[in-house]
């Protein structure tokens, strides 16, 4: 793993970007670890800003905690009482290529 002392940072951040070759690249400060440059891959802007954002994070340890596995609601129930039950299964997230823009123009079909 690459590091890089934040005092020597002294190029633009694409020539960093561009050297990590999939590799993450730590920024330390006095050794120290301070931040992280990390390559992403099958990632879209919203995914990645929930998974980063406290508030969400703790609203979904709070459902998690209140509905432990096998308490909640299964999906095939949610579905048959909105009236879903006619529709295909949702595929699994995470693995959509698509745009937030072409994943919203597809929504409001």
């Amino acid at each position: 793993m690459k590091t890089l002392e934040i005092a020597d940072a002294t190029g633009p951040l694409a020539t960093y970007a561009r050297k990590l070759r999939r590799r993450p690249l730590i920024v330390t400060r006095r050794g120290r670890p301070m931040m992280a440059l990390v390559p992403l891959e099958n990632v879209d802007l919203e995914t990645l800003s929930l998974s980063s954002n406290p508030d969400f994070i703790a609203l979904i340890e709070s459902s998690r905690a209140r509905y432990p596995p096998g308490t909640g609601i299964p999906l095939e129930v949610v579905r048959r009482r909105l009236g879903l039950d006619h529709l295909p299964p949702a595929k699994k997230a995470g693995r959509s290529r698509r745009s937030a823009s072409a994943k919203r123009r597809v929504a409001r079909r």
